[in-house]
């Protein structure tokens, strides 16, 4: 996948350093990945949560960070929208 929104990830990694190893390795494997529908997402990631216009939240290091993306499948592009500790990600408007 290509993925655009990396500096919503490295703003986020200067704020919580302990975030930045789960962030890599997610960001890494998301490169990687060839997700062609939902349903491989949610092969990989099982407590992934998928809203409405191709929006998913993912969960990261064990559920301590979210993010919300926004998937284009056909053209193997993901979009980085949102990043959150659990706690702040539990404000955000699902809509």
């Amino acid at each position: 996948m290509t993925i655009a929104g990396r500096q919503l990830i490295e703003k986020f990694n200067r704020k919580h350093a302990n975030s930045k190893s789960s962030l890599s390795a997610w960001l890494e494997e998301a490169e990687e990945s060839e997700w062609k529908s939902p349903q491989d997402i949610k092969d990989r990631y099982r407590s992934a949560d998928f809203l409405s216009g191709d929006r998913v939240i993912i969960d990261i290091g064990g559920n301590n960070y979210r993010l919300r993306v926004l998937v284009r499948y056909r053209n193997g592009v993901l979009l980085i929208q949102k990043i959150g500790t659990h706690a702040e990600s539990s404000k955000w408007k699902l809509t």
